[in-house]
């Protein structure tokens, strides 16, 4: 059989120098512009982007205020923080992210694990943003971008998916207006919701189902234009295009101007976001000591309050982000080592300003997604936004209606979810389906952390059990009078593999197979454990069967040789295995 016959499978080669490549990616002269992307983009930056850009900024703004709050309230800190902490970080990421969908600011898992070091003092949350982003940062310096290659497809989709539910579910509360927290799962937040439904209110319901519908079907609403209409037609074609982007802010707009009508009216039918506490942070580095009671903690004594746990707010911060990346992504390339020093950077000079950690908010990044945002430029708009808010316009967003905004965050939720996904699985992979339910059901019952660290769990246990049973492509052929069969041996054969690769060549070189052919030409890398158990597999078949090791590199014929003096006598290379079939003595009858 020759290497070129059509029967053999066509696989790639492997690649080589990768460590030097990547070095060269990182110091070479041209990496600066990777690094800070916004001289990629800036130069071909165009007017349409601007306007798009301004609309998904202003829409994502008028959200993150409200959820700026409530964050903050979560994490037990001042409310004007959450706001300090969607200004600073999408200033800096306008200059060094590469995904133009990603919205940094807080989030409620960070804030929830924030919140106990939080209850010791306000300067724990300063801290933990200028530590998480060392970390964050320290990752990205050192190449390890390939983490966003442990999470998979399944896991992405289960991990948007159950945020979708969670971030849903917990917008129930301020959509009916019904008292009592919202939780923060999936599963608390219905419980709670349905523990008092009593208290739904009635104005605040109707605002909120009106919202949700008018954004549907402005969502649909398109205006047909064919090739005989008019041009009158067509500019208003063009003119509605950019109404139905701007329908998050429109809806907003819509509903601030009716509460406020009714305000003046003398009545406050709806739950508004009220007033914000504005002024600028106070700048200043993090504090490295603080004081809790009468005590003075120094920076040594700050590090052990918050332990080993601490560490799973940067690592949280990266699964968070880099999953949201990739999930908005589609089919781009993700840049993670680029995205973790954004995210580095982000959280170290934010907390220069007073910012508690932050990474990628789902909400935020679906409505700036669905706005049809063009570059990074939106965070920059957004941020912008929420420093006028919190220093001049604290006024006028006191009217703005907190089910419209839940809203808003509902619809957009609608598009992320990917239950189509469950039937593909099912009729191809159902172990992928399994990653995926997982996901979900972790992530929707106990967190989003939890479920994207179960599903990227079993993505690694089942990436194990591929190593531990690689496998081994057979196919009969004969030459001569002789029945011969060839076993491919395929990629990587780790000391994982060293008691099924033997196993299979048993069970492969059956009592009718004379010649058996181990073609290792695809072969990267051979554990002395493998072979050795190969070997005393060879030697002893050979008593019924004649074996030839073909096209094995030499580094791994030295292996065999110094495992078993005198075992290179097998080793055959070429073009065709023919004619060292032809040449082999035949099996002594006995």
């Amino acid at each position: 059989m020759d290497l070129n016959d059509p029967r053999r499978p066509l696989l790639g080669e492997p690649s080589r120098g990768r460590l030097r490549k990547t070095a060269a990616k990182f110091c070479g002269l041209g990496s600066w512009k990777r690094r800070l992307p916004i001289t990629i983009w800036l130069p071909r930056y165009t007017f349409e982007s601007l306007f798009r850009d301004l609309i998904a900024g202003i829409t994502v703004g008028l959200t993150s205020i409200p959820q700026g709050i409530a964050y903050a309230m979560i994490a037990g800190l001042p409310p004007q923080i959450g706001l300090y902490s969607s200004i600073f970080p999408g200033i800096v990421y306008s200059l060094f992210g590469s995904c133009k969908d990603i919205t940094l600011g807080p989030t409620a898992i960070l804030s929830a694990l924030v919140a106990k070091y939080v209850a010791y003092s306000d300067d724990f949350a300063y801290l933990a943003s200028f530590l998480s982003g060392c970390i964050v940062l320290l990752f990205g310096i050192l190449q390890l971008g390939f983490i966003l290659d442990f999470i998979s497809k399944p896991v992405i989709a289960g991990f948007t998916t159950a945020a979708a539910l969670q971030i849903g579910a917990s917008q129930l509360r301020s959509l009916f207006g019904v008292s009592g927290s919202s939780g923060n799962t999936f599963v608390k937040a219905i419980i709670n919701f349905f523990r008092n439904i009593t208290t739904i209110q009635l104005n605040d319901s109707l605002l909120g189902v009106v919202t949700i519908i008018s954004l549907m079907l402005l969502k649909y609403a398109t205006i047909p234009v064919g090739p005989d209409s008019s041009s009158c037609r067509v500019r208003f074609a063009k003119l509605w295009v950019y109404v139905l982007r701007a329908r998050n802010a429109l809806v907003v707009f819509v509903g601030s101007i009716l509460a406020y009508i009714l305000y003046v009216q003398g009545w406050t039918p709806f739950a508004l976001t009220g007033k914000i506490n504005g002024g600028l942070p106070r700048f200043g580095p993090p504090p490295f000591s603080t004081v809790v009671g009468n005590r003075t903690l120094n920076f040594t004594d700050m590090l052990a309050v918050f332990g080993a746990e601490g560490l799973v707010m940067p690592l949280v911060t990266i699964l968070e982000s880099v999953a949201i990346a990739k999930a908005f992504a589609g089919s781009k390339p993700v840049d993670g080592t680029q995205e973790m020093i954004a995210l580095g950077a982000c959280n170290i000079l934010s907390c220069f300003g007073q910012s508690m950690p932050t990474t990628g908010s789902f909400t935020r990044t679906a409505i700036n997604h669905a706005c049809g945002v063009i570059t990074p430029a939106g965070s920059l708009f957004k941020a912008c936004l929420v420093l006028l808010a919190v220093t001049l316009l604290t006024d006028a967003f006191f009217f703005i209606p907190k089910t419209v905004l839940a809203g808003i965050i509902i619809v957009a939720m609608t598009s992320i979810t990917e239950f189509g996904l469950v039937t593909k699985l099912w009729r191809n992979s159902k172990l992928e389906l399994a990653v995926y339910s997982l996901t979900v059901l972790v992530g929707a019952g106990v967190g989003l952390e939890y479920g994207i660290l179960c599903g990227a769990g079993l993505d690694v246990a089942r990436t194990l059990a591929h190593a531990a049973r690689p496998d081994l492509h057979h196919q009969l052929f004969k030459v001569g009078n002789q029945d011969c069969i060839i076993l491919t041996l395929l990629g990587t054969l780790t000391y994982s593999c060293c008691e099924h690769v033997p196993r299979q060549l048993r069970r492969r070189a059956g009592e009718h197979v004379h010649v058996a052919v181990l073609d290792a030409r695809h072969v990267q890398r051979l554990d002395y454990g493998v072979a050795e158990n190969l070997i005393s597999t060879i030697l002893d078949l050979e008593q019924n069967h004649r074996f030839l090791l073909w096209n094995f590199k030499e580094s791994h014929k030295q292996l065999f040789e110094d495992i078993h003096p005198g075992f290179s006598g097998r080793f055959v290379s070429g073009p065709s295995i023919d004619q060292h079939i032809l040449g082999l003595e035949p099996i002594p009858m006995r």
